[in-house]
């Protein structure tokens, strides 16, 4: 098992959210968290609900800023003396059609949920191959199992970090290295990542994700710990993610088919 207590956590995307709920759940649990976002504020409240029995460092970082990150990782061990887990959990959302959407659009999402997950994983893996105890967490999405209608560049993102995540997980494995690796794939979350994200109809979509986000993001926290701890190489957070899972496991004709029904039903077409 991976062990939380005792170690060195480093953390993307921790101003709000899930990050925000695991930053303060690990620390409760006995780990030291090395947390950064680009949104200084937030991150500092984030701070202070953390146990203060724990080191508890910040850091505003661009998680598609290569060199940033690198530097961030170079100063966590600076700072705690080791890395032991990262989890890349900083991301974004973009609700737009792929034949209306703009370039720009699609590379600001690839930007921070793909690179930025890519960036972290180069940056503190040396690290946590030094450790004693290492092990990489990126967060997918539900919509890195199964591809939705207005979701063709968060789709593409996530399950870009999937397919990521898995292989890296293998050539650990070939490796024998004592890294672990594991690919979180939450429902929905009740988070604000809809609101302050961009496409058409930003309010319509934010307000769509309120009426069925399912899990509270110290649910998922726990979930996503848990996972964790047990090594897990997939998790799925929320009841919906189980749902996400077991269609997309149906023959591609027949899962598009009930989306695009679903898609319909909901007036979300």
């Amino acid at each position: 098992m991976t062990t939380i207590a005792g170690s060195v956590v480093a953390l993307t995307g921790a101003a709000s959210g899930i990050g925000r709920a695991l930053a303060i759940e690990l620390s409760h649990r006995g780990a030291d968290v090395a947390i950064s976002d680009v949104d200084a504020v937030g991150l500092a409240e984030t701070a202070q609900q953390c146990a203060d029995t724990r080191l508890v460092t910040t850091a505003t970082v661009d998680v598609t800023d290569r060199d940033a990150m690198f530097a961030w990782a170079e100063q966590v061990v600076a700072d705690h003396g080791q890395a032991n887990v990262i989890i890349n959990n900083a991301g974004v959302n973009l609700n737009h059609r792929a034949a209306t959407q703009s370039v720009e659009d699609v590379e600001w999402v690839m930007d921070i949920d793909f690179w930025g997950v890519v960036h972290g994983t180069q940056a503190f893996l040396p690290h946590l191959q030094a450790a004693r105890e290492g092990h990489v967490v990126n967060i997918s999405s539900v919509f890195g199992l199964l591809s939705i209608p207005s979701q063709s560049a968060y789709n593409a993102a996530k399950f870009g970090v999937r397919g990521y995540t898995d292989a890296l997980g293998m050539e650990l494995a070939l490796d024998g290295s004592h890294v672990k690796v594991t690919t979180v794939h939450p429902g929905g979350i009740k988070t604000n990542i809809a609101r302050n994200g961009r496409g058409e109809d930003v309010e319509r979509s934010a307000a769509d994700f309120d009426d069925i986000a399912m899990t509270e993001p110290d649910k998922a926290a726990r979930q996503i710990i848990k996972a964790v701890e047990r090594n897990r190489r997939r998790a799925l957070i929320g009841p919906d993610a189980v749902l996400f899972d077991a269609v997309s496991r149906l023959p591609a004709s027949l899962s598009q088919r009930i989306v695009i029904a679903v898609a319909k039903r909901t007036g979300n077409a």
